[in-house]
Parts: structure tokens; C-alpha cells; sequence
């Protein structure tokens, strides 16, 4: 039992480890110039088409392949603004759902959270050359946050109505056994109290 309550204390702070790798990783990124951020999206779009390319045999000519990689380039870096944002939500939202935190209040720390680091994000990004911050990023950042925090709440909720079920049960049956005896043990000290003040 002394174990068991040992890794739990232990463990459970570092479920939060996820969101501050998260958060390096934005912090890392929005750090680059506006050179190296555009250089990362034009290859990181132009390997995402290649392996389109090759997976769906549509039979792209390199030329062609570096054509859709401008002209979408756009929506690829604003995909990773949601899709960066949407892993933070995750990482953040899943530690405190760990720790109770379930709902509307879920719903609001964590967004209130992401969103406020996506906003000191933005300013950071004030400091870097060729690069401004831009309230539509915050917007955009905002749709990856909600997405998962929402995607948290169902997986929380459904693992615990189903998978983790059976321990929720038995954690309340304990409980309740604890109480009755609790409830038990109370009324023989007032029975027996009773008989010697009668004695």
C-alpha cells in the first residue's frame, strides 16, 4: 500500500512533463527567423506531398510536387499551428482530468492556459527578425486547444465508463465499507456507553 501510494505521488507530477516538452517545442520554433521557420514548412509540406504522391500512385513530377508545396504553404504552416496546439491541449488537459479536474472548470483552466500561451507566443515572436505577432494566429491556435481539450474529456469519460469502470466501482464499494463500518463501530461505543451509565 506504502509503495503503491509512493509511485502515485510520484508519478503524477509528471504526467505534466508531456506539456512543458510541448511547450519548449513551440517556444523552439517560434524562436526561428522567418528564413528557417519558412524553410522547416516548405520541407516538412514537400515530404507530406511525396509521401502522398507515393501512397496514392497519383504519379507527381517533382516540379509539380514543389508547386503544390508553395502554393499551399499557407495552409500547411497554419495546420501545424493547430496541430502544435492541439498536442499542448492534450499534454495540459489530460494531467488535470488525472487529477480530478473534470468539465466546464477542465474546459476553462486549461483552455485559459493554452490560449494564454499561445498569446505570449505571439509576443515572443515580436522579438524575432522577420516575424510579427498576428491575432489570427491566436484564433487559429485557439481551434487546435478546444478540439483537444474536448477530445480529452471524451476519452476521460469514456475510459472511465468503460475500461476503468470496474475500478471506480470497487473504489466506491471500499468506501462504502469503510463508512458502514465507520457507522458500526460508532453505534457499539454509544451502546456500550449506554449499558454502563444503566450499570
Amino acid at each position: 500500500m506504502y509503495i503503491k501510494q509512493t509511485l502515485r505521488f510520484v508519478l503524477k507530477p509528471m504526467s505534466f512533463l508531456p506539456a512543458i516538452f510541448m511547450m519548449c517545442l513551440i517556444f523552439s520554433f517560434s524562436a526561428q527567423n522567418s528564413n528557417e521557420s519558412s524553410q522547416l514548412s516548405y520541407e516538412f509540406g514537400k515530404e507530406v506531398l511525396s509521401i502522398a504522391n507515393e501512397t496514392f500512385d497519383q504519379g507527381w513530377t517533382s516540379e509539380h510536387i514543389e508547386y503544390l508545396t508553395e502554393h499551399f504553404q499557407y495552409y500547411i504552416r497554419k495546420a501545424a499551428h493547430i496541430t502544435e496546439y492541439f498536442l499542448l491541449a492534450v499534454s495540459v488537459a489530460f494531467p488535470l482530468y488525472v487529477y480530478g479536474l473534470r468539465g466546464i472548470p477542465l474546459v476553462l483552466v486549461a483552455g485559459t492556459f493554452c490560449v494564454g500561451y499561445a498569446c505570449l507566443d505571439e509576443f515572443h515572436q515580436s522579438f524575432v527578425a522577420g516575424r510579427s505577432p498576428q491575432k489570427k494566429d491566436v484564433c487559429i491556435d485557439s481551434i487546435g486547444i478546444f478540439a483537444g481539450i474536448i477530445l480529452t474529456r471524451i476519452v476521460g469519460w469514456t475510459g472511465r465508463m468503460t475500461i476503468f469502470r470496474p475500478l471506480s466501482n470497487s473504489r466506491k464499494k471500499r468506501k462504502a465499507n469503510e463508512a458502514q463500518y465507520y457507522r458500526e463501530r460508532d453505534y457499539d461505543r454509544r451502546s456500550s456507553k449506554k449499558r454502563y451509565r444503566s450499570a
